[in-house]
């Protein structure tokens, strides 16, 4: 690093200090996370959190949110409506005052909410400095005013009385400012719908409406999200695609402490858990301490009414956690009035005695269930008897994907080629299929620091398998053996030798096949990997276009006929079917090569439409793969048929 000094002078007048909006606007990713649609829409999330707040405080209960025709979004409530006095210290109206001074409002410490949704707490302001303009219409005590703002916050229109109104209530239109948002400003109707309708879940009784003007269909244009059970239906919902071991779903809740705690629970045929944990609406995708007292309850309470109804005896083992986990679906709740986050993307709850109050509301609540529905008790009681039958089978299997060593290269898998270097950062595992892929990503790879593991055949699909069946998979176990990480419990993501983990299989729908197959069992039993950035798929080309020594490859139709008019009228098309088609050097030029290749990097969004996702595409019911493939057959490109 060179220590040449700059030029420039420091001076006092060389600090800038970013007031109000300006800094918003200088540095958006710092508030909203990033300018790309992922922060577009947390701009949507951040006026529809200050309605849910209204109406968790006891003062709305109905929410509007629409998105017209040119991507401008209106929030709608009927709560209190926005205060519109002359606040004391900004000499200008309290509503004014909310959209263009950062962290104004009633959540910090002034009473005026008990508890208050979202993670960041940024609030209207920073909508407001990053919308070409905003308007706020409010109905209060008989009548209605409206303010104005336009360019990044700056006041148009002051607050004004326009009429009066038979009503109460805020609503906030705006639109994103496309000099900020320059990627997108079209809002995903998906996200918004999957969003709001998981708020309506989470806060029983609210009703929430989405209009959406941009779509066609009547079907999808007005949706109204209204559940009066809750987690209940939440449960109702996330299960409707699977085979239940009961009909009837646990609920309850408690409150200690000004703590509000909701929990529900069903069981199902699967083989897997899903169990989502939320800290005021906010999805706590890290899991935390509400989750643990989770946990720790259901374990404590399944162990104590096995062994006092004889499905366990005194002298058995008792269920582990995975053991009473397996085939479950649980929604965790809590209403916390100072939330404390941590992890790697502040979504998991850190606060102690959250765990104390879990676990006690939530073990009362399940010893009573237990005990009333007898029936269904069993039905639990025998899935944790085969449940730890199948982990004693998969302790023996088990060991046949341990290591001596990091170093000991002989107890590593035969087919793998590994690389010369051993600083796990420095290191990347290509996985590919077959022999044929294999040689050539041998031939071609940099041996420093890439390795080959070709898999012989299809991976074994997880989402239908107990552990167990797992571990005895020759291709899983290869992979495993390779990671360094171990499985399960004794999962430790310290000991990963590659730190890129790439997925790389042919164009074609066998390849896509494999793909999701790697994907499903890495999602499903080494997660982390996922969560942190570790696997990657690589993007091989499509075709190769060549004309005497010119030479090019496209990865795309739309790239292709790109380069056909550079070409001219004479060339050679090949359609590459298989990576084994490509010798050594092409595949290094096109696809291995970090100066050239194209790398995508597998994150999870949303766990709960991952795990939906994954369910659909690998599970045992058939009809929802039929509708989803119905459903999105017009997006598929390449087919080979």
């Amino acid at each position: 690093m060179s220590n040449e000094k700059v030029t420039h002078s420091y001076t006092s007048e060389d600090i800038q200090v970013l007031e109000g909006l300006e800094a918003v606007r200088k540095r958006p990713g710092m508030y909203i996370g990033s300018t790309s649609i992922r922060g577009l829409h947390h701009l949507v999330w951040e006026i529809v959190d200050n309605a849910i707040d209204e109406a968790l405080a006891g003062y709305a209960s109905n929410i509007t949110v629409s998105v017209d025709k040119e991507n401008i979004v209106t929030v709608s409530d009927d709560g209190r409506g926005l205060p519109i006095g002359i606040h004391k210290k900004t000499g200008v109206s309290t509503a004014e005052t909310i959209f263009t001074v950062l962290h104004a409002g009633g959540k910090f410490g002034g009473g005026a909410y008990k508890v208050s949704g979202g993670l960041h707490g940024v609030g209207a302001s920073v909508v407001n400095a990053l919308s070409e303009y905003l308007e706020v219409f409010v109905h209060l005590d008989g009548k209605e005013y409206y303010l104005r703002f336009e360019d990044g916050g700056k006041v148009a229109i002051p607050l004004k009385e326009i009429g009066t109104s038979d009503k109460n209530g805020t609503l906030v239109r705006f639109k994103a400012d496309p000099t900020i948002f320059t990627e997108t400003i079209e809002y995903s109707h998906d996200v918004l719908r999957d969003r709001l309708r998981q708020l309506a879940f989470l806060n029983k009784g609210i009703r929430i409406t989405f209009d959406d003007e941009r779509e066609e269909d009547e079907s999808k244009r007005h949706l109204v999200f209204y559940y009066e059970g809750g987690l209940k239906e939440y449960i109702a919902f996330i299960n409707k695609n699977k085979t239940v071991l009961h009909e009837d779903i646990l609920y309850g809740e408690g409150e200690e402490d000004g703590i509000v705690v909701e929990v529900s629970m069903q069981y199902n045929d699967s083989y897997l858990s899903s169990i989502y944990s939320f800290c005021n609406n906010i999805n706590t995708q890290e899991g935390g301490t509400h989750e643990d007292g989770f946990r720790l309850a259901l374990t404590r309470v399944i162990n104590n009414y096995a062994k006092e109804n004889g499905f366990l005896k005194k002298d058995d083992e008792n269920f582990l956690g995975d053991d009473v986990r397996e085939g479950l679906t649980a929604i965790i709740s809590v209403k916390h009035p100072d939330p404390q986050y941590e992890g790697q993307t502040k979504t998991k709850l850190g606060n102690s005695e959250v765990r104390k109050i879990t676990s006690s509301v939530f073990g009362d609540v399940l010893e009573r269930f237990l005990m009333e529905n007898p029936d269904t008790a069993k039905v639990i009681m025998e899935k944790a008897v085969l449940a730890a039958k199948a982990r004693v089978a998969a302790r023996k299997a088990r060991e046949l994907t341990r290591r001596k060593g990091a170093l000991e290269v002989s107890s590593l898998p035969g087919k793998l080629a590994d690389c010369s270097n051993r600083n796990p950062e420095d290191c990347e595992i290509f996985i590919v299929e077959g022999d044929s892929a294999g040689g050539s990503a041998k031939l071609g790879r940099d041996s420093t620091y890439q390795a080959i593991l070709p898999l012989r055949g299809k991976v074994l699909n997880v989402e239908k398998a107990r552990l167990h069946r797992i571990f005895e998979n020759n291709e899983i176990r290869m992979m495993l053996t390779a990671f360094g990480t171990g499985i399960g419990e004794e999962f430790d993501i310290s000991k990963l030798r590659y730190h890129k983990i790439v997925i790389m299989t042919d164009a074609d729908v066998d390849g896509a096949h494999i793909r999701t197959l790697l994907l499903t069992f890495f999602y499903r039993f080494v997660k982390p990997l996922v969560e942190r950035g570790h696997i990657y798929i690589a993007q091989p080309p499509l075709y190769k276009i060549s004309r005497g020594n010119k030479m090019a490859y496209a990865y795309s139709e739309e790239e292709l006929d790109i380069i056909k008019k550079d070409f001219g009228e004479k060339f050679n098309i090949q359609r590459y079917k298989g990576l084994g088609e490509m010798n050594g050097e092409q595949l290094w030029d096109t696809t291995m090569n970090p100066e050239e290749r194209i790398l995508l990097q597998v994150q999870v969004e949303d766990a709960m439409e991952a795990d939906e996702i994954f369910r659909t595409l690998m599970g045992d019911e058939v009809a929802p793969r039929r509708d989803f493939i119905e459903k999105n057959a017009q997006f598929a490109t390449d087919i080979d048929y």
